[in-house]
């Protein structure tokens, strides 16, 4: 086990960054909470409704990222709360994740 990796909401696989999310639709505004447990809580304000949320959470971390939206790809939950991204190549994060450590850092 790695003990070094507690940011347990977030692991890289080559260049390609997988962040578990447990998204929450319909919100007030989009926003990138703190993590709880192993997922980080993002918030959209779409609604819940044929995987839009999802899209639009797609959209609204693509630049937080430093990427374009077909750069990530939902590998689950795309109708649920509970999702999974592969984020390919990113050059950025947003601060909860906390110093920049990612390809070429």
């Amino acid at each position: 086990m790695d003990h070094g990796a507690h940011n347990s909401f977030f692991r890289w696989d080559g260049d390609t960054l997988v962040v578990n999310i447990l998204g929450k639709p319909a919100a007030a505004k989009d926003a990138v909470g703190k993590p709880k447990g192993p997922q980080l809580k993002v918030s959209v304000t779409a609604q819940p409704l044929n995987g839009r949320a999802t899209d639009h959470m797609v959209r609204f971390l693509a630049p937080l990222f430093g990427v374009a939206v077909r750069d990530i790809e939902v590998v689950f939950g795309r109708e649920s709360i509970h999702k999974q991204l592969r984020i390919r190549a990113p050059t950025r994060w947003p601060p909860v994740f906390g110093p920049w450590s990612g390809p070429g850092a």
